[in-house]
Parts: structure tokens; sequence; C-alpha cells
């Protein structure tokens, strides 16, 4: 008897030291980021942002009593290397989570992947909209946020002829789509469109196609350092037009690259750059610089990224320290995952998995100096979850646009 009992101690320790030893491993956290190739400037500020929110979470007791463990790749810009590092940190690393992605074509390349694996991926981007998906989670800016307030707001102070200049991929297609179709509920007609190849660097042609169609402004929806190579030939070709984007400015800090005023006259919809004269924008600026005092600019995914580490935060703990990923679903069900952030007060929709934000339209001016003429407070993602997508109910894995919405449940 005596021996029996003390076997029975002896198991209930041993499983006790094993749930204890459990409860201290690390969460680990898959950041799939382009710190190098086309998109690096805009990107390795959302890797730092993601270093600095682990460094805090770490140092007040970490998530649920565990340490964040990042398990960093450098994806090159490369899609291929998005698809094999997807899989790595699935497979051989067992993450619980994956922060990934910059372009649309490499959140399209690796999404197959999260669903095949059941992961969870945070994409912290500004995008084209429309992903559907019960394994994503997107934090970035979408069109009914950005367009649906810029294109109008433009088309009254300058006029109702607009010319669009968009990379030619998912996210400048449909982008130019949304335009296209506001443009027309508005009143107005589009002068052009063109779409270019990533990697284009020489625009003479493009130039002389917006001088003679004489729009009344240009919406410029281009990406990567050799796109942006437009603004100056645009600026020397004395183009002269007024520009709205989605993307310049809050993604790749042209009015801090090029010089003025190659982006004079811009206009531009972003959640958040580092000119956002508030006291949150200002506080995380500081400590973002304080421990990345060389970081060129603080721009929009960066932010998001902050915002998305501590959202994941908040999830695991409401789910009681779990990193599955349906009971981190059923936390954001409730509709209240919210964060006070370097942007203001963000929400998670629970039919999308789309965040609100505060929608800062920035000007840029000759001198490249930035103002902020309009700001739209608390727009929701709305279009999904009105269009049909309810992840509360369904998840049909898929991306929708304005001519191919999902079919109401």
């Amino acid at each position: 008897m005596t021996v029996s009992l003390l076997r029975a101690a002896t198991l209930v320790c041993a499983f006790a030291l094993s749930a204890t030893a459990h409860a201290a491993d690390p969460i680990k956290i898959g950041v799939l980021e382009d710190q190098s190739g086309d998109f690096a400037a805009a990107t390795i500020g959302k890797v730092h942002a993601i270093e600095l929110a682990a460094e805090e979470i770490n140092k007040a007791g970490g998530i649920a009593g565990r340490q964040i463990e990042l398990v960093v790749y450098d994806t090159q810009s490369d899609n291929n290397r998005y698809q094999e590092f997807m899989r790595r940190v699935l497979q051989r690393d067992k993450v619980d989570v994956v922060f990934a992605g910059f372009s649309s074509a490499s959140r399209e390349a690796y999404r197959p992947i999260v669903n095949q694996f059941d992961g969870l991926a945070f994409y912290n981007n500004q995008y084209e909209g429309g992903v559907c998906d019960a394994n994503m989670i997107v934090t970035g800016a979408v069109p009914e946020q950005q367009f649906s307030t810029l294109i109008p707001w433009m088309m009254e102070t300058y006029g109702k002829r607009v010319y669009t200049i968009a990379a030619d991929y998912n996210f400048g297609q449909i982008s130019a789509e949304w335009v296209r179709n506001i443009v027309k509920e508005n009143g107005g007609e589009m002068a052009g469109e063109e779409f270019i190849p990533l990697g284009v660097s020489q625009f003479s042609q493009t130039i002389q196609n917006i001088q003679t169609a004489k729009p009344d402004f240009v919406v410029t929806l281009l990406v990567g350092a050799a796109q942006a190579s437009y603004y100056e030939q645009a600026s020397s070709a004395k183009v002269g037009l007024p520009m709205a984007s989605s993307v310049n400015v809050g993604q790749g800090y042209e009015h801090k690259r090029f010089t003025p005023p190659s982006l004079a006259n811009m206009y531009v919809t972003t959640n958040y750059i580092e000119e956002v004269d508030t006291p949150a924008g200002k506080a995380f600026l500081e400590k973002f610089h304080a421990k990345y005092p060389n970081e060129p600019y603080v721009n929009q995914e960066a932010a998001n990224s902050y915002i998305a580490m501590n959202l994941y935060k908040q999830m695991v703990e409401r789910a009681e320290g779990s990193t599955n990923r349906e009971d981190l679903r059923k936390v954001i069900a409730q509709g209240d995952v919210c964060f006070d952030g370097p942007s203001g007060n963000v929400c998670l929709d629970p039919k999308s998995q789309h965040m609100s934000h505060t929608i800062f339209l920035a000007k840029v001016g000759d001198d490249h100096s930035i103002s902020f003429p309009k700001v739209w407070e608390n727009i929701k993602p709305y279009w999904l979850g009105d269009a049909g997508c309810d992840l509360t109910q369904a998840d049909p894995s898929e991306q929708y646009t304005p001519s191919n919405p999902p079919a109401k449940q």
C-alpha cells in the first residue's frame, strides 16, 4: 500500500512538473517580412515594431505568463520564399501564429498554406480588401476606409475627371476597380487607366498619356522601389496635377526619400504616419526611436504590426492562455477586441476579422511637409460584412471584389 501510494505521488509530481514546464514554454510567433528586396523600405519597420511590442510584452510578464519567442525570416520580396518559409514556420518551427506579408501577391501565395495547416496569420498591411478567411486577421486599412473617403473628397476639391495608374497585380487591379466604381457613383468619369508591371521604372509614355488626357487629378497606386521612379519623372516633366493615393507616403515615405517638390500636392489616406500629431502617435514614435534611433521613417504598417501584437496578446489572455485558433475566434466573435494604440482606438470586426481605423488625410506640401486637412473618425471595415462575408457563420476562405461579392448567407 505504501509503495503504491509512493508511486502515485511520484506520478502526480511528474504530471505537475510536465504541466509547469508546458506552461513556461514560450509563445512562438513567426515573422515573415521583407527585410531585403523591392519592398524592404516599407517593411523593415514592421519587423522592428513587432520586436518592440515583444520586448514590452515580455518585460510586463509575457502573454498569459509565457514569454514571446520570435521566429524571423527574411522573405526578400520573393513570393516563393513566402511559401517556403510559411511551410517551415508551421511544420518545423511549430509557431502559434504568423505575422506575414507586404504585397497582396505575397499574401495570396502563402494563404493556401496557412489554410492547409490550419494556422493563423496576421496580415498587417493596407490592401485592396475582400479576404474572407477565418485563418486570417487583417489589421491594415481597406478600400471603404481609404477610397470611399479619399476619392469623393478629391472630386469635390479638384474635379471629376480621374486618371489611375496602378501596379499590375491583384492589389492594383482591384484597387483600381474600387476607384472606378466610386468615381462613377459620384458622377465623375475616368480620363484614363493604366496598369504598370512591377519592376518598371521608366514612365515617359505614361506621363505623355496623362498630359494628353488632361485629368483633374491622378490616382497613383504604384508599389515598390522601381515604380516610385514615376514621381521624380512626373515632376521633371511638369505634370503639375494633384495626386491621390492609398499607399504612397504611408508605406514608402516617398516624401522623405525624394527631392521636393516631387510629391507636392499628393493626398494620402492613412491610418498612421509619424507626422500624426496626437499624444498616442507621439508616444509611439518616441519609444520606437528610442529602440531604433536610425529608423528612417515609422509608417502605417509599423503601427499596424505593433497593434496586432497587442491584439494577439489580449485574445490569448481572454482565451485563458489558449493559442488555439478556434478559441481565439470565439474571443473575436464577442465584438470587443479593441486596443488604444498609435492611431487611436481600433477594434476587430467579428464578421470579416478586419480592423476599424481613424483615417487621416495627409497632404504633401511643396517642401514635402505634411498637413492633415481632414480626419475621418472610426471608420469600420463594413464592405465585406455588408456584402455577405460572416466568419461567425461560415468560412469560404476566398477573396472577393466589388464585381465578385460573396453570396449572402
